[in-house]
């Protein structure tokens, strides 16, 4: 993994973590932003998104999906949040697979319940078993 690609995960990461301060569901904010153009953006190879840090990604995503997100009923721990978002991207560039398709599956419920078992592991590692249970899940 490059070091660009390295420091976009832990954009992706403080991102997330913002989530716990919203006055918004830290749920539909993953949802929201996983299937949005603004993660197709950090998706490319190359795009000006990239630069920004993670504060205006999160005006950015407010501003163009505020009509998608939920009000918050739950907190949710900063670790956690930091740990999806950081998985997430660093799974993009593990496996070329684009942010949606990624969402689909491993949804905000599957890391949220792993969040404590996978979060120690080393990243590959805890993206080879999300996607073994995906997987399982496909088969039933």
């Amino acid at each position: 993994m490059e070091a660009m690609e390295l420091k976009l995960c832990d954009i992706q990461g403080r991102l997330f973590e913002l989530f716990a301060d919203s006055r918004y569901d830290a749920e539909s904010l993953v949802k929201t932003f996983m299937t949005s153009n603004l993660a197709k953006d950090l998706d490319s190879e190359y795009n000006r998104m990239q630069w920004a840090g993670e504060e205006y990604l999160f005006e950015e995503l407010i501003a163009v999906c505020k009509e998608k997100l939920v009000l918050k009923t739950e907190d949710i721990s900063k670790e956690a949040l930091f740990w999806m978002g950081y998985i997430y991207r660093y799974w993009h560039f593990y496996t070329g697979e684009e942010s949606a398709k990624i969402y689909r599956q491993a949804p905000f419920g599957t890391m949220n319940t792993n969040y404590l078992m996978f979060h120690t592991l080393d990243a590959e590692v805890a993206i080879d078993d999300l996607k073994e249970i995906y997987r399982q899940k496909k088969k039933r």
